[in-house]
């Protein structure tokens, strides 16, 4: 492809810019919620003039949206015109709902069960390819019976019989979640047990089957939440957990070969009872911070990371006086560069909402009531594909899920009720089951042990799937490789994927808004790709997408232009 300094060649369309015991005992803690390419390939230039032509901006309804209606009545004489102005106004005042008020549509149907027999007091659920066959596995952390196992799924509905792997007598394992350890593009699982102060490692085959635990002390920390990122910026994934034992967060280096340093812990104060842990870079630093929820003292906790993969104290974020936050998630609510922070506060009924101000500090609570539900689990995802993040939450007290649609600006709607039955949910994970390219929800039972699969759909969620899993299981995750990162330009807003030099291989292309470009990454066999080659387009591009406009057979980008009110079109 032909870099900036050597050819840039697009076209521009105008267009106007229209804690406490209890806490454990109860068994009701949540735990938190990834051949050579050719080179030469061009965007070629187009000698041809293009002249520009206005396009007449089109309003586009939203997922989020207000709906106004409008009556335009003529006649050729006074009378006709009075009483269809008449008709219009009354037309308008009973059928226009109040503007200010925003409609979010999300519906779940009614589902038939299909449950699997599951009798050994799941604590924790996590999901991922285990056997490379490319549909959803499972593995669950058995806390009475002292194990993890495994199923194995065949079409996105069903699961093998599982197949039991020990965590060793008396480790009643609390969480479980999986990540590639040693760096062979297979899924490895990783448990937190909370009575032997320990984390079982267990290193996957590929096959679905998995070696022999090897386990990692954690001294008296009772870890009890267990999560998995990058920390030192090595390409290799770490293991942090939350520790009920010492009031403490502790950090296991991966080396890359399935081995982990010995922890470093970080106090997160007397009495916090630290509940759950999430990643984000909350500084802009480039460099991974921790976010914890704090059951104990009801509080979010920011450590800010330093280079070398050691943590310093940032901040302290209060929910309020007996919220008792449970869980925590982050994300981008408002779209600015910015990640934000929620968190599902048990004791007061309401999840609570932290926006960035960008400068490593945030903004006061702003809470949402879950109607006296008893909210465990927080979760983030895109579920009316609006390109806008929505919160779901999993509400013990009432049996159901909450669904609380994003609007973009860090506001959500009033939340949507889903009936999860009979049972109370704890917890659940996000995942696309059915490889629809629709999220999906697997929701766990506190009280009956099932596990229920909601299958998300055009019109939100399809019919619900429940799987048996036995008495009190606490949380679902899902788990993903390890990640491997590329560099663009400034501010990526927004990616699509396409072959770009016909070698049957998906290919990168980003708008980069503050660079004024996009960037094109061709891709490798493996799953890796080449570094940038960059190409201009007008200011701020927001959106790029992909397609033959040339019909040459050869696919062409387009980008949107934010503030120069306009589109570029890239040709090859």
């Amino acid at each position: 492809m032909t870099e900036d300094n050597r050819v840039n060649n697009h076209i521009t369309v105008e267009n106007a810019r229209a804690v406490s015991d209890p806490h454990v005992e109860n068994e009701r803690h949540e735990n938190a919620t990834q051949k050579q390419s050719d080179p030469s390939t061009v965007f070629a230039p187009i000698n041809k003039k293009i002249n520009k032509s206005k396009i007449t901006a089109t309003s586009l309804d939203k997922t989020c949206w207000s709906k106004h209606g409008t009556s335009i009545a003529a006649g050729a004489f006074v009378v006709f015109t009075i009483i269809a102005i008449i008709i219009g106004v009354l037309t308008i005042s009973f059928t226009s709902p109040n503007p200010t008020v925003q409609k979010c549509e999300l519906k779940l149907k009614e589902t038939p069960q299909h449950p699997i027999d599951y009798k050994y007091g799941p604590r924790s659920v996590a999901v991922g390819d285990f056997n490379n066959d490319s549909w959803p596995d499972m593995v669950i952390a058995n806390r009475v019976v002292n194990s993890i196992a495994i199923y194995i799924g065949q079409n996105g509905t069903s699961f093998s019989t599982p197949i039991q792997y020990s965590t060793g007598n008396g480790s009643t394992p609390y969480m479980v979640t999986v990540g590639d350890f040693n760096n062979n593009h297979i899924l490895d699982i990783a448990e937190a047990n909370f009575g032997t102060n320990s984390i079982g490692i267990f290193l996957g085959i590929g096959n679905g089957s998995f070696e022999k635990r090897v386990e990692l002390s954690m001294g008296s920390s009772r870890p009890i939440a267990i999560s998995l990122s990058d920390m030192n910026n090595d390409t290799i994934l770490d293991i942090i957990t939350a520790n009920y034992g010492t009031q403490s967060i502790s950090i296991l280096f991966g080396y890359g070969n399935g081995n982990f340093s010995s922890p470093t812990s970080y106090s997160t104060g007397y009495d916090s009872f630290p509940s759950a842990v999430a990643t984000g870079d909350f500084n802009n630093d480039n460099y991974l911070d921790l976010s914890i929820s704090n059951y104990g003292t009801d509080s979010a906790q920011i450590l800010f990371g330093n280079k070398n993969g050691t943590f310093k104290n940032g901040l302290t974020l209060l929910t309020s006086v007996g919220s008792r936050p449970n869980s925590i998630a982050v994300g981008h609510f408002n779209q600015d560069v910015y990640q934000d922070i929620a968190v599902a506060n048990s004791g007061s009924n309401e999840i609570g909402i932290f926006l960035n101000n960008g400068n490593g500090t945030f903004a006061k609570q702003v809470a949402y009531s879950t109607n006296s539900s008893s909210p465990y689990s927080i979760g983030v995802g895109d579920f009316n594909q609006d390109n806008l993040l929505d919160i779901i939450v999993s509400n013990n007290g009432t049996k159901n899920i909450a669904f609380f649609l994003g609007c973009g600006n860090g506001t959500f709607v009033l939340p949507r009720m889903y009936s999860t039955g009979a049972f109370s949910s704890i917890s659940f994970a996000i995942c696309d089951v059915n490889k629809d390219r629709r999220l999906d929800i697997m929701v766990v039972s506190n009280d009956t042990g099932a596990i229920d699969i909601l299958l998300g759909s055009f019109e939100g969620f399809e019919n619900q799937m429940t799987f048996s899993t036995g008495s009190y299981p606490q949380s679902v995750a899902v788990g993903f490789e390890n990640q491997m990162t590329f560099s663009t330009g400034s501010v990526p807003k927004s990616v699509a994927v396409g072959d770009f030099n016909n070698d049957t291989q998906l290919d990168i292309v980003v708008a980069n808004s503050h660079d004024k470009n996009v960037s094109v990454l061709l891709g490798y066999r493996n799953g890796s790709f080449q570094n940038q080659m960059t190409f201009s387009t007008g200011f701020g591009p927001q959106s790029v997408a992909v397609g033959d406009f040339n019909n040459d057979t050869r696919l062409d980008i387009v980008v949107d232009n934010f503030y120069s009110n306009n589109v570029s079109i890239l040709l090859q």
